[in-house]
């Protein structure tokens, strides 16, 4: 795994975006380290990438039931839920999922799923 950085770049007058490479493939993100191309590039690899940020070893019933409900909200709406909308949606308290994704709903499920941060409004 690693991170080129995309700051020292625009320093230097060279406008690249930043790129993280996990198990020999390398993905494009954004200054957040979110995909770029977002649902087009993301395979199992990017979410386990995700996941080993998190220390998620291995995704549980209650992970895939987050997961999943991120999805189906995102496919009928082009964007993943508020996170009071989705707490009720999901019925699990905002605790218990920080419990399940430490770097929450955004900087987690959402981004292992390969949705970007725009589209990815957890707001309270």
């Amino acid at each position: 795994m690693y991170f080129l950085g995309y700051k020292n770049l625009f320093h230097r007058g060279v406008s690249a975006m930043p790129k993280i490479g996990h198990n020999g493939k390398t993905y494009e993100v954004d200054e957040d380290g979110f995909l770029i191309t977002a649902l087009e590039e993301w395979d199992e690899n990017w979410a386990r990438y995700v996941m080993s940020l998190d220390g998620i070893v291995e995704l549980t019933p209650n992970h895939q039931k987050v997961l999943d409900g991120l999805w189906e909200y995102y496919k009928k709406n082009g964007l993943a839920p508020m996170t009071k909308i989705f707490i009720a949606r999901v019925g699990f308290p905002l605790k218990r999922i920080y419990e399940l994704f430490p770097s929450g709903l955004r900087k987690g499920a959402c981004k292992m799923l390969g949705m970007r941060a725009k589209g990815c409004n957890l707001m309270m």
